[in-house]
């Protein structure tokens, strides 16, 4: 298992000046980008980048809700709610309630699946294992353990084939990140953020 913390992410501008992005991990395929994970927070309304090709999760893991505004109607992305979407659709972002952090889970649904859960405390979350793929925790609120390391917000586990148990008290809470290859799986390159 290993341990990224909040504190060893790279902040990187948006080219509009509306936030800031934190690379978690990605994989790939070659040239191709199976999954990626990041954290960034959102300082003003805004439209998003075109991601055609990808799923997107959306997940607001602090602050306020945001409404994401498209063509045919409007999503609302609240907090600790995961919200999935296509990658190509073209969203305006409206903050609600001021500026917020959200993670996005992003990955193409020709090589993989993804899904985002919450888990909140008291409580033990029992993972799905999963033969080819990946899942990772992230945490939102207390210190959540996961094979007796402390994840508190903004640090990620990623779990491997460990088996690790998470233990919430009351007040803990954390994502839970499922990624499931559907060929290929040996090819498929992971790289954590800083390392």
């Amino acid at each position: 298992m290993e341990i990224l913390r909040r504190t060893d992410l790279t902040d990187i501008p948006w080219k509009n000046g509306g936030g800031v992005t934190r690379e978690i991990a990605t994989a790939t395929l070659g040239a191709r980008t199976v999954w990626r994970i990041s954290r960034a927070d959102v300082a003003r309304d805004g439209a998003f980048s075109d991601f055609s090709g990808m799923v997107r999760v959306l997940t607001v893991v602090s602050g306020g809700s945001v409404d994401l505004e498209h063509d045919s109607g409007v999503l609302t992305a609240s907090l600790w709610q995961p919200l999935r979407f296509d990658g190509a659709l073209r969203v305006f972002a409206r903050l609600k309630d001021g500026p917020l952090t959200d993670l996005n889970l992003m990955f193409d649904p020709a090589l993989c699946t993804g899904e985002v859960f919450v888990h909140a405390g008291p409580s033990q979350a029992a993972p799905v294992p999963s033969r080819s793929g990946m899942t990772a925790f992230h945490g939102l609120a207390g210190t959540p353990h996961i094979g007796g390391v402390s994840l508190p917000p903004g640090d990620t586990a990623f779990a491997g084939d460990s088996g690790a148990t998470p233990a919430l008290k009351d007040g803990d809470a954390m994502l839970e990140i499922r990624i499931g290859y559907l060929g290929q799986s040996d090819a498929i390159k992971l790289a954590i953020a800083a390392r």
